[in-house]
């Protein structure tokens, strides 16, 4: 205790070693207040959060930062202060004493920090959302004494970051109240395991890809994406990625997204000269499809005259219109796409039995593998019954014991933090990974030094990496984040203080439902919520736009409103898709729960990049191509607290609003499965899709 000193801040107590090394616990601590007059700093690190402050146990000034909570004895230099390695910057404190001797202090205070009486559990200040807070340095509350991980190499001093914008609010507590349950049974998180999973996602999605060219020469990039979304919402197997045991075996929405690509892939047309290269793509490709197939003489008459009466039409009128274009192209679609479906359909279902087939196969391979890496491999479990008491909701605990993690090395490039294992490297922005440690500390329990910290982040990003996949946009589009305005209108006016569908990489909450608990519990998340079974709380729902997943997800609210007799609201926001309707919007808009609905147009308003963690700034914000309908599902206790006044409704359309300060934003195409002016197959059986 006599090697410490303790810096008050807002209530928080921050132990951190003293710079003397002999200070008595007698003497009063260090304290950032300003009872003398110290001379004003430079506005740069006014900005950045510094102050001068006076100790009195040392009779002399020091400097503290507000958003980092760090103390320093000289006056600080933007850009050269490397708060993982160096907590106290007694480093560039003294760096005109040579890079010798600075190292050898550096070595010095980390052995004397190694003893297994000198880590003490460090309570950080809390960061609080602000977007106009802009720190130069990130916010990482490392352990005191004891060197958690490794960083850059010591010869090489970490590059300053860039100033980066909060888009999060981790002090806000929950609301959401659960029944207590047991830890989950799912297998902790090793990066061997994911590196192993990684590959074989891989290769499954390079292999859907040569199956679906084989049909289809361009098929859309998310499809693989929103296949595994999919299957997971009714996969019953043990892989958190990989889907296993699923019923029926051929997806619908593999199967729609392949036939909605044949003969081709039809995308959106701005102009004339588009259309009509369209058009004849399109004829081309039926032509050449009806020829190399096994097709009845009455379907080969009909698909070959429509084709080559398109191309003389082409060629004969040069004086058509984008309309007329387009008119033709929507005649010579019903007239061949029958004929075009029916020679393709035996082909479709064995691309999507196979693909099927292989990622069964690889999930137990995977588990084989993972139960062999572990020292007391799981057992069968008798059910335990459930436990009444309720409890404010919790982070997700593993009942198994992690294993001991092979070591992740760090290093920073500018603002982006580098993970590399196994010379596979995973990127996150250094505001990210600052947020990562802060969730990291209030949510895990059993890593108090941060010794799997970087091996688990690795395991995270990975896992979202593998997930999305690695072409540009590549699966990022099928969910943006709601804008920090509306976030905080939703505080505000609705009380809302979890969202149900989100990920420690772009959470707003540090309480939050999430795809994958075993490398996100330790990052706050509470689990899937489609298995999430709250009693009372205010809740947002901003679910990842596939059709299938949105639809379940109403089954569950309308359960839980039903079953619920306390204050329990969902504010839902999906895309406005009317062309044709989604079943999830047509439920919602006849539920009995439902209190009101917005709707906001297209182009006028934005979301936040699904790639957030690693975009640029200037694209962290698009506009949505598509409406948003804002549905509000309460049970009458919800309704009662929480209910959408017109007042409250006014200050959520006015938080809305696009930013004056981004005037031109790029925007995103529409993620869903296939183009909307194609209706689902009919020979999907309606059982088929009831099993969704």
């Amino acid at each position: 205790m006599s090697n410490d000193s303790q810096v008050s801040v807002k209530g928080e107590v921050a132990i951190m070693p003293s710079p003397s090394g002999s200070a008595s616990s007698q003497e009063p601590p260090l304290s950032p207040s300003t009872t003398s007059k110290p001379p004003e700093l430079p506005d740069e690190l006014v900005q950045a959060g510094w102050s001068k402050c006076w100790s009195r146990r040392e009779n002399r000034p020091y400097y503290f930062n507000r958003f980092t909570n760090q103390s320093l004895w000289e006056v600080p230099v933007l850009g050269q202060h490397d708060v993982i390695s160096d907590p106290l910057g007694l480093n560039a404190a003294s760096s005109d004493s040579g890079d010798s001797n600075g190292q050898r202090k550096r070595r010095i205070s980390e052995e004397q920090g190694a003893g297994p009486n000198s880590i003490k559990r460090v309570k950080v200040l809390k960061v609080t959302s602000c977007r106009c807070v802009e720190p130069t340095t990130p916010i990482s509350p490392s352990t005191p004494g004891a060197k958690p991980w490794n960083s850059a190499p010591e010869d090489k001093p970490t590059q300053p970051a860039t100033p980066t914008t909060i888009y999060w609010d981790l002090d806000a507590q929950t609301n959401a109240v659960i029944r207590e349950h047991p830890p989950a049974n799912h297998l902790p998180p090793h990066p061997e395991i994911e590196l192993q999973r990684a590959q074989l996602v891989t290769k499954l999605r390079q292999h859907y890809h040569e199956l679906s060219a084989l049909l289809s020469p361009s098929e859309s990039p998310s499809s693989f994406n929103r296949w595994l979304l999919e299957r997971k919402v009714i996969d019953k197997g043990h892989d958190p990625l990989l889907p296993s045991d699923c019923e029926p075996v051929i997806s619908p929405s593999m199967f729609r997204e392949i036939m909605n690509d044949i003969p081709i892939r039809l995308s959106r047309i701005k102009y004339k000269e588009e259309a009509r290269k369209l058009l004849f793509k399109y004829a081309e490709a039926a032509k050449k499809m009806i020829d190399s197939r096994n097709a009845s003489p009455e379907s080969r008459k009909v698909v070959k005259w429509n084709a080559e009466d398109t191309m003389s039409w082409l060629r004969r009128d040069h004086s058509a219109s984008k309309e007329d274009y387009m008119d033709r192209l929507e005649h010579l679609r019903q007239q061949c796409g029958p004929h075009l479906t029916a020679v393709a359909k035996d082909s479709v279902e064995g691309i999507c039995s196979k693909i099927y087939q292989l990622s069964a196969e690889y999930s137990r391979r995977m588990r084989q593998t993972h139960l062999s890496l572990l020292q007391d491999p799981p057992t069968e479990a008798s059910a335990s019954p459930q436990q009444s008491r309720l409890v404010y909701c919790y982070p997700v605990r593993l009942a198994l014991p992690s294993p001991p993690l092979p070591r992740v090395e760090l290093h920073f490039e500018n603002d982006v933090s580098c993970l590399r294992f196994r010379g596979e490297m995973v990127k996150v922005n250094r505001g990210h990974f600052s947020k990562l440690e802060l969730l990291y500390r209030y949510s895990c329990i059993d890593d108090p030094r941060f010794e799997k910290f970087l091996s688990r982040v690795w395991c995270l990003l990975k896992r979202y990496q593998v997930m999305f996949g690695s072409g540009a946009n590549e699966g990022t589009g099928l969910q943006g984040a709601l804008p920090v305005s509306v976030f905080e209108a939703l505080i505000r006016q609705f009380g809302v203080s979890f969202e149900c569908f989100a990920s420690p990489l772009n959470c707003y909450f540090k309480q939050f439902g999430s795809a994958f608990p075993d490398t996100d519990g330790f990052f706050g998340s509470r689990g899937p919520f489609l298995s999430f079974c709250p009693v009372s709380g205010s809740f947002e729902a901003n679910p990842p736009f596939c059709e299938e997943l949105m639809d379940i997800m109403v089954t569950h609210f309308e359960a839980l409103l039903e079953k619920s007799s306390e204050p329990l609201s969902f504010i839902v926001f999906v895309p406005e898709w009317r062309d044709p309707v989604t079943p999830a919007l047509t439920r919602m808009e006849g539920s009995r729960f439902l209190r009101h609905q917005l709707n906001i147009p297209a182009f006028e308003h934005e979301y936040r990049s699904g790639s957030q963690h690693i975009c640029k700034r200037d694209e962290m914000y698009y506009r949505a191509v598509h409406g948003t309908a804002v549905l509000f599902l309460q049970n009458d206790a919800g309704f009662a607290k929480w209910a959408p006044t017109p007042e409250r409704l006014a200050e959520l359309m006015a938080a809305y609003r696009p930013s004056p300060s981004r005037p031109h934003l790029p925007t995103y195409p529409q993620c869903r499965s296939g183009p909307t002016i194609t209706p689902p197959p009919p020979y999907i059986s309606s059982s088929d899709w009831s099993k969704l």
